[in-house]
């Protein structure tokens, strides 16, 4: 058995088709007639371009728009001056295209993939597909068609690039194995969308297997096992069946309450990225959106987005949310998000340094920007203001004095907006944690950001492999921690939510439940599953499994009380 990344869940039997890339080897010489070096480079482009808008539109009418999004941002950061006009520099210097585009690539690369957070280092994997696509234009070799594998394929591949991952037909295709990636890479989301069982980041298993060996793939644990004897393959026959099974029992959450067992309601939520995200959040049935992250308006522009350009970004998703709640996370960058035009200084040690609301508060010129749009979309539905990394009591006051200014300036001129506008603290640190009590007199609400309230409780740099078996949210530092957070918001009679990967973990509910978590908001492909663990506890039950795992030491016998105590 191999071990991987759990990344779509599910159970794939099937015969290996073995994923070979060519050698993009080119002659890397000095160029004379750089003009016409220049032509072809921009041909390449081109043709680029009217591939992978063709593979978008196809990917939209097939998946969906979200997914679509994926190879669209292709085509964004292609057109960037930026990259493109830095390649066109060095030809016009002599360098080949080959050379210019690798170059570059390389470049952007290793500044993305650099970056702690995971969503930030998927750029560089879509950096890498851009830099292939372009060198294989340039070099006139044809692109694998995974369209024509035959039924019950099980694709093995370095990586699966978003172009490569676009053209499985679904049917045919029964599971997904790769060297590299993680849950939130873009050939992860593609697999999910398509329902495809994959687990990702298997070491060496390109060398390991060969063409037509038999393969079965446990998306949700994430084992592999290569020729497996035929009890073992018996036994996921069987898991494959209970699996469908329990995906259709799903069904009958749509469109329902979410509800414990003892019929308590709490609220389910989205996390998204981008306005279009909160389609995807209505189609999946989520009762709200927790997480709006804004950054990524400031991360896919060239420019320090206007009043009106954030504006019609939050109003359209305001608006797809049909009066449901809408939590907007103010500008959260700094640490491992680099916005190069906002001309951010070095910092030796950023994930401590001049971060989020930090840097908001320390630019409150732009950050009165951001409100300000905020507060208008908050005319056309329920809007809610996130501050992200607070730490001290001076930052959310701080924040809400500017709320303050920004009202009196908005009744002075007409502008329509929630007058009884909520602002509320994002918890992820430790400091935000030991006050808890305080920051809850001067809050709306609370999130807990379970990702980074995790990592700094820990002390763990969740990019550093050497101490990733620390980073987990069953240490009892954390759960302790996070049992006090909810607490405190519960005692000062505030909502308290969760936006972190933990609010959908299965083994992390039950607890949730007995501290008193009122909301929880996941990735959209996850509200039906999280709302049906939910109704699976009373508080009874829950608080009997938390009194028990709060009295364990570590870990590890965390993790395998709350196993034993799962429900199916």
């Amino acid at each position: 058995m191999y071990k991987g990344i759990a990344a779509s869940r599910g159970i794939g039997i099937g015969s290996i088709v073995l994923i070979v890339e060519h050698e993009l080897k080119y002659d890397n010489k000095k160029i004379e007639d750089t003009a016409a070096e220049k032509q072809r480079f921009e041909a390449a482009i081109e043709k680029f371009k009217t591939e992978t808008k063709e593979m978008a539109d196809d990917i939209r009418k097939r998946i969906g728009p979200k997914e679509a999004e994926i190879l669209e941002g292709h085509l964004f950061m292609i057109s960037d001056p930026t990259m493109s006009g830095e390649m066109s520099k060095m030809i016009d210097a002599g360098q080949c295209a080959e050379s210019a585009v690798e170059a570059v690539c390389d470049m952007f690369y290793g500044m993305f993939s650099k970056m702690d957070d995971e969503m930030m280092r998927q750029r560089a994997s879509d950096i890498a597909d851009i830099k292939v696509s372009l060198l294989k234009i340039l070099l006139g070799i044809e692109d694998i068609d995974i369209s024509k594998v035959p039924k019950g394929t099980v694709l093995v591949a370095k990586d699966l690039t978003p172009s490569m991952t676009s053209q499985i037909v679904k049917e045919n295709v029964a599971g997904i194995i790769t060297e590299i990636g993680g849950k939130t890479s873009h050939s992860a989301i593609l697999a999910r969308a398509l329902e495809i069982p994959a687990v990702l980041s298997v070491p060496n298993i390109t060398e390991l297997v060969k063409d037509k060996d038999s393969a079965i793939i446990d998306g949700t644990e994430g084992d592999v096992y290569i020729n497996p004897d035929g009890d073992i393959l018996s036994q996921y026959v069987i898991k494959r069946e209970e699996f469908i099974r329990k995906q259709a029992e799903l069904d009958k959450f749509k469109g329902k309450e979410t509800v414990t067992a003892d019929g308590t309601k709490v609220e389910l939520f989205c996390n998204i990225g981008t306005p279009k995200d909160a389609k995807k959040a209505v189609e999946c049935d989520g009762e709200g959106i927790g997480l709006f992250r804004s950054e990524f308006l400031f991360m896919d522009n060239n420019h320090l987005p206007t009043e009106e350009e954030q504006f019609a970004a939050y109003k359209e998703a305001v608006e797809t949310m049909n009066g449901k709640d809408v939590i907007i996370r103010t500008l959260d960058i700094g640490g491992d998000k680099d916005i190069p035009y906002l001309e951010m200084k070095k910092e030796d040690n950023p994930f401590l340094g001049y971060r989020a609301v930090r840097y908001c508060l320390g630019n409150k010129d732009k950050y009165t920007i951001q409100l300000r749009a905020i507060m208008r979309a908050s005319a056309f539905g329920k809007v809610k203001i996130m501050v992200p990394l607070v730490t001290c009591v001076d930052e959310i006051r701080s924040v809400k004095a500017m709320v303050e200014e920004i009202k009196k300036d908005f009744d002075s001129n007409n502008i329509d907006y929630d007058k009884n506008i909520e602002v509320g603290c994002m918890i992820e640190t430790p400091s935000a944690s030991l006050i808890a009590d305080m920051l809850a007199e001067e809050s709306d609400f609370f999130s807990i950001g379970t990702n980074d309230l995790t990592q700094y409780t820990m002390s763990v740099d969740r990019g550093n492999a050497d101490v990733a078996y620390l980073y987990s949210t069953f240490q009892p530092s954390v759960l302790r921690s996070i049992k006090h957070i909810i607490e405190c918001g519960v005692k000062a009679g505030i909502p308290v939510g969760m936006c972190g990967e933990a609010a959908a973990d299965p083994l992390m509910i039950p607890l949730l439940i007995s501290f008193g978590l009122t909301e929880y908001s996941v990735n959209p492909v996850l509200v039906l599953t999280a709302r049906c663990i939910i109704s699976k506890w009373s508080k009874a039950e829950a608080d009997e499994l938390a009194a028990k795992v709060l009295s364990l030491k570590t870990e590890s016998e965390i993790v395998a009380a709350l196993k034993a105590a799962a429900k199916d």
